[in-house]
């Protein structure tokens, strides 16, 4: 599906993999419509200096869904040509250590808001006969690390949702991208190493926002269903499909129960 002149909206493009990702559609002459928790002038004027073919900031919480419910009726006169789920959040640790309050915003924004907002936004696509629904999944929907229960288990429901998603609209004129994103230089990740790392020594490999947006894009233009990394995290991944033993195997190695001194 072609980037220019199409109206994309990406949420949490405050920061991070969203920021990146608004700036990659700007640069190709997009609308871009951001999504953000507060308001931001300065996003608005990045953007446009980008080259975007026009910019609307967005105000709303995605955690809360009487806010995403208000923040669909006010895209309800929005000809939305993609939507990219990029919000998240990040949870981690043991799991009897984690606040469940987080665990629920966490699903909250990572899933709940993702399938309101696909559906809130997937009738006008259908009508139109055209649209693509972007999901951020992450490589934790397939790699189940220890420390990342409900975090892998949100991001394996956003690839069985964009998976099943996808058969439905076979033939219709819309289609998926569900991202398997490797890890990004953004300040979630780094948070990572925070929630996860007195139990469990955390990968450091990572790649910066700018260049994972271009792949991104690339697979948006060559209508893939599923974006997955390439490299040591590629091979990884594909031993956690048709490994599963062998990858947890490997992944235990570098988990303790005990905390370091």
């Amino acid at each position: 599906m072609k980037i220019r002149n199409t109206h994309i909206l990406v949420t949490g493009a405050n920061r991070g993999i969203g920021l990146a990702l608004a700036n990659a559609f700007a640069k190709r002459g997009a609308h871009v419509h951001a999504q953000v928790r507060t308001a931001n002038r300065q996003l608005a004027l990045e953007l446009k200096s980008s080259g975007a073919a026009s910019v609307k900031i967005w105000v709303a919480d995605l955690g809360d869904k009487a806010c995403v419910e208000k923040f669909l009726a006010e895209l309800k006169n929005e000809k939305i040509d993609i939507l990219v789920n990029n919000a998240g959040q990040l949870t981690g640790g043991l799991l009897e250590e984690q606040p469940i309050q987080e665990i629920y915003s966490m699903f909250q924004v990572n899933l709940l808001a993702l399938v309101q907002l696909t559906q809130g936004l997937l009738p006008g696509m259908l009508s139109r006969g055209k649209g693509k629904i972007v999901n951020n999944a992450s490589v934790s929907a397939v790699m189940h690390f220890p420390c990342a229960s409900t975090y892998a288990a949100s991001k394996a429901a956003v690839l069985a949702f964009s998976n099943c998603l996808q058969a439905e609209l076979a033939g219709s004129g819309v289609d998926t991208l569900c991202l398997l994103t490797p890890g990004i230089e953004t300040r979630m990740f780094r948070e990572i190493e925070v929630k996860y790392g007195k139990n469990l020594d955390v990968p450091k490999d990572s790649i910066q926002p700018d260049a994972y947006a271009e792949l991104v894009c690339a697979a948006i233009e060559k209508d893939l269903p599923i974006l997955k990394p390439s490299g040591s995290t590629g091979i990884a991944l594909q031993v956690a499909q048709h490994l599963p033993g062998l990858f947890r195997r490997a992944a235990g190695k570098g988990f303790r129960r005990e905390t370091k001194a």
